[in-house]
């Protein structure tokens, strides 16, 4: 299965430019408000899970951070990311793993993920992610996870999403988690169609 997504996503990345991709945001302006109200600050170790070519990293950077990781299945997109950040994308740490199977070998402050949960529709992939989540962040630290929410669409890149209110991801995640905020966000695609979105900002307790 990871050998399947792999090459999913890098035919996907490999095939189209960044503004071809419907979730292509040229400012990541809610994962950011969003990773200021957690605290986040220039000394806070963050990982990006699914980051792709997002530009979260390189805000990251800007904001004078360094202990930035960014997570993804695809190679062919840690590559186009590093490559468009130039000499300050050596300044981050890029992953190349299926989250699914990938164990943290360190704790991070904050988890973020913008668009990987809802892929994962089999009840077993779902509870591997979890459980890594909760394996890869400190206590008192937090997690912001982003899906479709309810209205949104029920398919992404040729394949299905699971949907989900806050309460939902809050539920799965359990007691060792409380919901901080969340927030309703309206995409807009690079073609001008709009996606709903859920974003949900946990602390991690004890």
């Amino acid at each position: 299965m990871t050998a399947d997504r792999k090459t999913h996503w890098d035919t996907v990345y490999g095939a189209k430019s960044e503004d071809q991709l419907s979730w292509h945001q040229d400012d990541p302006k809610v994962s950011l408000d969003l990773i200021g109200l957690a605290g986040v600050t220039a000394k806070s170790s963050v990982i990006d899970i699914g980051g792709g070519t997002s530009r979260l990293a390189g805000a990251l950077l800007e904001k004078g951070l360094r202990d930035v990781t960014v997570l993804d299945l695809s190679p062919v997109a840690l590559q186009a990311a590093h490559d468009r950040l130039g000499p300050a994308g050596d300044a981050v740490t890029w992953i190349a793993a299926d989250i699914t199977q990938w164990t943290p070998d360190r704790k991070y402050d904050l988890w973020h993920d913008r668009a990987v949960f809802h892929f994962l529709v089999d009840p077993m992939d779902r509870a591997a992610y979890l459980d890594t989540l909760a394996q890869a962040v400190v206590a008192g630290g937090h997690a912001i996870i982003a899906t479709f929410a309810p209205d949104g669409p029920e398919t992404c890149s040729g394949l299905p999403v699971a949907r989900y209110e806050s309460g939902q991801i809050s539920e799965m995640l359990g007691n060792d988690f409380a919901l901080v905020a969340d927030r309703r966000h309206s995409h807009h695609t690079p073609w001008g169609a709009i996606q709903s979105f859920q974003y949900s900002l946990f602390r991690r307790l004890g």
